[in-house]
């Protein structure tokens, strides 16, 4: 469940969403997943502090900004494909990953896995993976796709590596790191981040034109909002240290 709901259906809805719209807009909308994260900790019970909230809907102002800031003409049918599906997999995400952290750490609902091989952060992706294969499985019965041409084999091999082998792992390691809900919302909201490194791309790679004044604006909230829970999680650190 945790594999085909966290990398399955996340991995698929934004591989959608990549025919309708700019790689760095997804990447903005995508961001929507640190107030996702918070609705997905307040589903498995877990409590936090209500300024998490204000920080949030700092990014997600940015994120609107950001969006908005691209538009001349608004279609709602692309609009659906484009983004709608980034929306679902922002809670696709954090909901498959909080699955195993639960498991990891213990949940009256779930079995506890008390297993040595939960702290390695590869080991999760591995799982992770492995569990996402079903849902694969079924998607490739259900649209029957043709084969991949060597340039898909190649990009998605990167993809593979650099997203879903070093960042993926690295983001597991840090929420294994993780003991609180404020800590767990704090990494979630590092994915913010992302942004400004999909837009540098898309201007370097694919010359798209430099982002407007609203953009900037937006970005620079994205960023203020991340300071934010970074200067607040270092301060309670201090204070329990």
């Amino acid at each position: 469940m945790a594999g085909s709901i966290g990398f399955g259906c996340f991995y698929a809805l934004l591989c959608f969403s990549a025919d309708y719209a700019p790689g760095w807009v997804i990447a903005a909308t995508w961001q929507l997943t640190i107030i996702a994260s918070l609705f997905v900790l307040m589903f498995f019970g877990r409590v936090f502090p209500k300024r998490i909230w204000v920080f949030s809907t700092i990014v997600v102002v940015g994120v609107g900004l950001i969006n908005t800031s691209h538009i001349t003409t608004f279609h709602f049918a692309e609009f659906a494909k484009g983004a709608f599906p980034v929306l679902i997999a922002a809670f696709c995400y954090p909901f498959g990953n909080q699955l195993v952290w639960e498991s990891k750490h213990g949940h009256k609902h779930f079995p506890k896995i008390d297993s040595p091989l939960l702290e390695n952060a590869f080991n999760k992706v591995l799982l992770l993976s492995l569990g996402s294969l079903p849902f694969w499985i079924l998607l490739v019965l259900f649209i029957d796709p043709p084969m991949p041409s060597m340039g898909q084999v190649l990009n998605t091999s990167l993809v593979a590596l650099l997203s879903g082998l070093v960042a993926t792992t690295l983001f597991l390691l840090a929420r294994h790191q993780a003991h609180t809900s404020s800590e767990l919302a704090a990494v979630d909201a590092t994915q913010s981040s992302e942004v400004i490194f999909a837009l540098l791309g898309e201007m370097l790679f694919l010359g798209t034109a430099l982002p407007n004044a609203q953009a900037w604006l937006g970005i620079i909230l994205v960023f203020i909002g991340l300071g934010f829970f970074i200067y607040f999680q270092k301060k309670e650190c201090a204070v329990h240290d």
